[in-house]
């Protein structure tokens, strides 16, 4: 006789009672916030001038993230991290969130409740108060909309459009790191058993890159003080790959650009994880997305003081091209001199 598998039954979410919860648990009042959670909106202010930057960012369980490698707190914090990473390529002061949350069946209170905790722990450096949002059932996965608003000084915003012929090219951190960390997520198989001819990554580079793809660092520091002290022209943040990302910058600016791959800032778990896949790094850092470090630009004149300030602010920058005149296109150098164009082999929906 086959035996019957008993499933334990869900427990039932209560929409109200878990709002009123995660109002308790998050909802923070500042002289900003008019009205916060519990009513039909949010009602907020900002000194007088300061222009408002605002941006949403999609998370579809399947697509952005998948819970047999994820939790999710660390599902919440990249969320929180993509949008943080936007306000702070425009050279903003992230402020208020707001978050759209659809749940699948098997999801429960506790869940949600990890999901804003990882949110906010992504949150809570910058001050960024939870504001509202909304809560609805899915018949499918889950889905997360994340609203974040902030402000910058008026005509002091970057944009993608100001990048000028001689400009040179910079980016924060380090780059390539985050896919590493989702391949190492995704092997079916432990490393030593797939790569035997090959030195297995250890266990330090392998927590680090996991790291780097779950709780990644939004550059809203550096992004404040490109904009304040008027140092980049134009900037971008990393989160669909390097070389679709400059090419944003090359469109917007009507610009060309020269890439230096051998400049490429790669971290030495990065090295070590193409080195034991047998890949080369600049590869990755190329078409890797979500590293949320920042692409931007500086003009000849303000090199020298650009990289005299990040050194004594401890800010990681490296210079990886110049910008040229739109008919140079974009090409790239290798380390070994050789030319070729730069192709775009980042991330894109639908293809």
């Amino acid at each position: 006789m086959a035996s019957t598998v008993r499933t334990k039954p869900q427990p039932t979410i209560h929409e109200f009672e878990l709002i009123r919860a995660i109002h308790r648990r998050h909802g923070r009042h500042t002289p900003s916030v008019i009205q916060g959670i519990g009513d039909d909106a949010a009602i907020i202010t900002s000194r007088a001038g300061q222009w408002t930057v605002l941006t949403t960012d999609l998370f579809t369980e399947g697509v952005h993230f998948d819970l047999r490698t994820a939790t999710m707190d660390d599902i919440g914090f990249r969320a929180a991290a993509a949008n943080l990473s936007d306000i702070a390529a425009m050279g903003g002061t992230p402020q208020h969130l707001l978050v759209a949350l659809a749940i699948p069946r098997t999801g429960t209170s506790r869940h949600v409740y990890q999901l804003y905790r990882g949110m906010m722990a992504a949150c809570r450096p910058h001050h960024v108060g939870l504001i509202g949002g909304d809560m609805s059932a899915s018949s499918g996965g889950w889905f997360l909309s994340v609203t974040l608003i902030g402000i910058v000084p008026p005509r002091k915003a970057l944009f993608r459009s100001g990048a000028r012929i001689g400009d040179f090219l910079y980016v924060t951190g380090t780059i390539g790191d985050a896919l590493a960390g989702l391949r190492l997520l995704n092997e079916p198989l432990p490393p030593a058993k797939r790569h035997s001819r090959t030195a297995p990554l250890s266990t330090r580079h392998r927590q680090f890159l996991i790291g780097r793809h779950m709780r990644p660092t939004a550059r809203v520091a550096e992004g404040q003080w490109l904009s304040t002290h008027r140092f980049a022209t134009s900037a971008i943040d990393i989160s669909d790959g390097l070389s679709g990302d400059l090419r944003h910058i090359c469109e917007e600016s009507h610009v060309g650009a020269d890439l230096d791959l051998g400049a490429l800032p790669l971290s030495p778990a990065c090295h070590a994880y193409a080195a034991s896949r047998e890949l080369d790094p600049v590869d990755l850092a190329l078409t890797g997305g979500e590293d949320y470090e920042l692409l931007f630009t500086v003009s000849p004149r303000e090199r020298p003081r650009l990289e005299q300030t990040a050194l004594k602010r401890g800010f990681p920058l490296t210079c990886i091209g110049q910008i040229h005149p739109l008919r140079f296109g974009i090409q790239a150098v290798s380390s070994r001199g050789q030319r070729h164009w730069l192709a775009n082999t980042s991330y894109e929906h639908f293809t």
